[in-house]
């Protein structure tokens, strides 16, 4: 099969012949409809914290038609669409059984979807209901991880609400929260690229003011933010969010950061200020982003920005690096 893979640290990614996969027992193949570009994925390839090796095929945002069976697999057919949730687990303990599969003795993270055919495991496959598009599932996760975030951070009806970063994690965020109650949102980023989307995905207003970042964003929700969400990951936002968060108000961290980071506590313990992190998702999380657009919640879908081949990953991968207007970039293998 035609794949993309992971050649070594700040080195462009291969598109090349590979050895189609072959599912053992208990598992199944899904040939790739579509799979999203994460922020995660780019920063595997620059931060040795990842642990990627030669050869590792990337790509955990997927959706796609199951096509090949392993010895005793149940559950999805042959011929099914699903959305792949890409956190691998047993499926049989007690935190699989509640949906808390990332606390599953055997959790590991799923790849593979750079390529025409992934293997994966039944547990991890929610089907694809009726007028639901691959482009759909392939959004469920990231919209999974923003709803994960929300339901830790507290977030009440009412509450004002800041998100840091308008990548899509940060805008589905800002979807979420919207759709949740908050009665104001506000978006805040260094480029006012993704302005439009912002407003589209659900905020009220969308900050750029690189020198007032705080006395900004206090004046767009009409007072300091009863929760912040710092969805980017670099060093010292998480000091810039306690300054812009109400007393005894709420941090929720989103954003990945392998870097270490100073952080003042005198400021935050003298504001009572709660600090919240937030990683992976629920499986109920991730069937309630999927049921979200069932229902009809469009806005999501304005996430997606562009949809490339499989060859072209690469050379869009290394553009996606630098400072650009694109969101979410779907491959379709």
């Amino acid at each position: 099969m035609k794949a993309v893979s992971f050649q070594g640290l700040h080195t462009p990614l291969a598109f090349e012949d590979v050895a189609d996969p072959v599912p053992d027992a208990g598992e199944l193949v899904v040939a790739v409809g579509r799979c999203g570009i994460c922020g995660s994925d780019l920063h595997m390839t620059e931060d040795a914290a990842y642990g990627c090796e030669h050869g590792d095929i990337l790509g955990h945002e997927f959706a796609g038609e199951v096509v090949a069976l392993g010895r005793d697999t149940t559950g999805p057919k042959v011929g099914d669409l699903v959305s792949v949730i890409p956190l691998r687990s047993c499926g049989a303990c007690e935190p699989c059984r509640k949906g808390e599969v990332q606390w599953c003795a055997a959790f590991g993270l799923q790849g593979g979807g750079y390529a025409q055919y992934a293997v994966t495991r039944p547990n991890q496959c929610v089907p694809l209901p009726a007028g639901l598009s691959l482009a759909d599932g392939a959004i469920i996760e990231p919209l999974a991880v923003a709803l994960h975030g929300v339901n830790l951070s507290g977030m009440k009806r009412g509450d004002r609400v800041l998100v840091l970063g308008a990548g899509p994690i940060g805008l589905a965020v800002a979807f979420w929260a919207q759709r949740m109650g908050a009665a104001r949102v506000a978006v805040q980023d260094i480029a006012p690229f993704q302005q439009q989307r912002a407003i589209a995905l659900g905020a009220d207003v969308f900050v750029v003011d690189p020198g007032d970042p705080v006395g900004s964003a206090s004046r767009s929700l009409g007072g300091p933010a009863d929760v912040v969400f710092e969805c980017v990951g670099v060093p010292g936002l998480i000091d810039q969010a306690v300054q812009q968060v109400r007393p005894r108000g709420t941090i929720l961290l989103l954003g990945l950061c392998t870097r270490p980071d100073t952080i003042h506590t005198f400021p935050m313990l003298s504001k009572e200020v709660r600090l919240v992190t937030s990683a992976f998702f629920t499986v109920p999380e991730y069937e309630a982003a999927l049921r979200a657009l069932e229902e009809g919640a469009a806005q999501p879908r304005a996430l997606v920005t562009d949809i490339i081949a499989l060859d072209d990953v690469p050379r869009v991968f290394e553009t996606l690096k630098r400072p650009n207007a694109q969101c979410k970039v779907l491959i379709a293998p």
